[in-house]
């Protein structure tokens, strides 16, 4: 590109082929609007078109292809060239205004920016430096990442080099259709929310930088697509509905290997507030000791961060039993520390042993696989796993004949969730209230002339 002197323009018939060949060699302007231009520029083998458009006091022009002069297939034409300059003038100013307050902004630097308040986000919550779920699905599907351990290095996606100023539906469609197909659709879709929540984030932050419509541009490459309600969330199957007694066999299960592994009851009183309260391990382990009230005999459990918004804490009522397994946990302890605790563990320094170094909360549903691996093999129930307990508690209560509202309160859910998922248990519990509610209505004169007629019915066929 030249920079070029603004001047008065002189049009030109450069709109035919004809009209061009009459021309003198050199170049030749015509107005698009009053700040862009394009330019034939004629040589001796034919032409080539030009586009120059308004840039502070003056104009900044570039060729941007061959003219239909001579050869008509791969050249532009008239109105070709018209469309083909006004979208490189679009792509020029999109540059300098994505350029102007500093360097481009890619997609794979807002990534990294999202990934960065994810990390700092899961690190507060931790108490400790981790590396966040988003950096890993985005580092190995969108950034790439090196070498580690068996793994081989993963190359970045070509998307992760596209100028977001730049960005079409059409890259955010290619790289959606390059992820593999063996990645489950649950994981995939959390993959496109996380890039989604990156590039709105950085939309957010630079909306002078960017064009306004690129939020549409994010909303419609990045659409959610159906997904299966199996994958959803765990399937509520038939094997997964355990019976009240099933429960206590689990409970006993998971006592014995508490005492068998030295869990000192971290992993008993865990278990028992799942199955209590039907909560997610999310909920239940950032539960406080505050949140245990035993004079009101109830649990508080904090709400979901599923959502927007969303605070405060659910009531659960809870039996004796449970408060009275959960008491060593909240005795002698301030209020606002974590009530289910568990043994951290370090490698001593030049060994392969492990020691006991500090006691600190729940972090992570992986936290619980191993042990339950242990427990349900206690247990017998070589299938059941720790979302069971949910399951359980939701079909309880909609057996004991609860409001269907009530029921997605006490759980953190909607009714909409509780219909769609567990609308079997939902039919039987109506049906067993309905027969309840059935009385006889004939009266006992009419009933019995109705058995007379009967028998009478029946001794004329025969």
């Amino acid at each position: 590109m030249q920079q070029l002197m603004a001047k008065t323009l002189k049009e030109a018939p450069i709109t035919t082929a004809n009209a061009r060949a009459k021309l003198a060699p050199g170049v030749h302007w015509r107005s698009l609007d009053p700040d862009v231009h394009l330019g034939y520029r004629k040589g001796r083998r034919g032409g080539v078109w030009l586009v120059r458009w308004r840039n502070g006091v003056g104009y900044r022009q570039k060729p941007i292809g061959t003219t239909d002069d001579t050869i008509k297939e791969g050249t532009l034409d008239f109105n070709s060239a018209v469309k083909t300059a006004r979208k490189q003038v679009a792509v020029a100013r999109l540059n300098a205004k994505a350029t102007a307050d500093g360097p481009v902004l890619t997609v794979s630097l807002a990534a990294e920016r999202y990934i960065a308040e994810r990390d700092a986000r899961q690190s507060k919550r931790a108490g400790r430096q981790i590396r966040s779920d988003t950096a890993r699905r985005l580092g190995r599907y969108l950034l790439g990442q090196p070498p580690r351990g068996k793994q081989n290095v993963v190359a970045a996606a070509p998307l992760a080099s596209i100028a977001i100023h730049l960005l079409k539906e059409a890259d955010l469609l290619a790289w959606r259709a390059r992820l593999p197909a063996t990645l489950k659709e649950t994981a995939k879709q959390r993959l496109i929310n996380d890039l989604k929540a990156a590039l709105n984030r950085a939309f957010a932050a630079n909306r002078k930088r960017l064009d306004p419509a690129l939020p549409l541009v994010i909303k419609y490459g990045l659409k959610a697509e159906p997904v299966d309600d199996d994958e959803t969330i765990p399937v509520a199957r038939e094997n997964q509905i355990l019976s009240d007694s099933q429960v206590r066999g689990l409970l006993r299960a998971t006592r014995k290997i508490d005492a068998l592994d030295k869990w000192e009851g971290d992993l008993f009183r865990l278990v028992v507030v799942l199955a209590a309260t039907g909560a997610r391990f999310s909920q239940v382990a950032r539960m406080r000791v505050a949140d245990y009230q035993r004079s009101a005999a109830r649990l508080l459990v904090p709400a979901s961060r599923k959502g927007k918004g969303k605070s405060g804490r659910v009531s659960i009522p809870v039996g004796r039993d449970v408060l009275d397994e959960i008491l060593p946990a909240a005795a002698g302890r301030a209020r606002d520390e974590f009530l289910l605790m568990r043994w951290r563990h370090a490698q001593v320094p030049g060994s392969i042993r492990w020691i006991r170094a500090d006691r600190g909360p729940w972090q992570t549903a992986s936290q619980l696989t191993r042990p339950w691996d242990s427990l349900r093999s206690e247990a017998g129930m070589a299938e059941v796993i720790p979302y069971a307990l949910r399951h359980s508690s939701i079909v309880r209560c909609i057996r004991q004949g609860l409001p269907i509202r009530l029921v997605a309160a006490l759980h953190d859910t909607s009714v909409q969730m509780i219909e769609k998922h567990y609308a079997r248990w939902i039919t039987d519990g109506l049906e067993e209230l309905v027969a309840r509610s059935v009385v006889p209505l004939v009266p006992q004169h009419d009933a019995e002339k109705l058995v007379q007629i009967r028998r009478e019915m029946v001794a004329g066929r025969r």
